[in-house]
């Protein structure tokens, strides 16, 4: 019979601080099952010549804080397509959709995809992806088809890699899953370190 020490201690429980499908089902990729999907809901208004990794950083880690629990790992993530300094909204109408699509055709931006980790004991983890997109010139007809299919919505620079997109992108060079929302190679560094169990 094993000593009582050593029992393994169960593991932490899991919030993820998104209301992101795709986060979700990335996580699901390297075996994480939150418990719990709590959204946290922030000001997500950059600072006046906030810098995009800075305005990144610094809204996961206001996300998992504002979802912090004791006893339990809190993981929040916040992605940034930015040109140059210039941060490009998460775009709710076609018009604007239609501007952060043409400023990005046919030339390279980076996507900046930060997460926070939130430990039971309060500890908080951080990490940064950088990814450098390069979009195809994009004709009126191939600007005009992708709007009409509304994938726009909602999506940080007005585009999702993994949908309609991905087949208007010339390169990319970076964290794939990390344009998607959730770069998973630094989100299991992240949980690993923390003592959550992953395969």
């Amino acid at each position: 019979m094993k000593p009582a020490g050593d029992v393994p201690k169960p593991a932490p429980r899991l919030i993820l601080a998104s209301a992101s499908p795709r986060r979700l089902e990335l996580l699901g990729r390297i075996g994480a099952t939150p418990d719990e999907v709590t959204p946290a809901e922030i000001d997500e208004t950059p600072r006046r010549n906030e810098r995009p990794a800075d305005y990144a950083r610094r809204m996961a880690a206001e996300k998992a804080a504002a979802i912090a629990a004791p006893g339990a790992l809190v993981l929040a993530a916040d992605t940034v397509v930015a040109a140059g300094r210039r941060i490009l909204p998460k775009t709710e109408s076609e018009e604007e959709a239609r501007a952060a699509l043409s400023l990005l055709s046919g030339r390279r931006h980076q996507v900046l995809s930060a997460i926070s980790l939130i430990g039971p004991e309060g500890q908080a983890r951080h990490r940064l992806a950088s990814s450098t997109v390069i979009f195809k010139r994009l004709s009126e007809e191939e600007l005009q088809a992708y709007l009409d299919s509304g994938e726009w919505q909602g999506k940080a620079g007005g585009y999702a890699i993994q949908g309609r997109a991905e087949a208007l992108v010339r390169s990319l060079t970076g964290s794939h899953s990390g344009v998607m929302g959730l770069p998973l190679y630094e989100t299991r560094l992240l949980l690993r370190a923390a003592g959550y169990p992953l395969g």
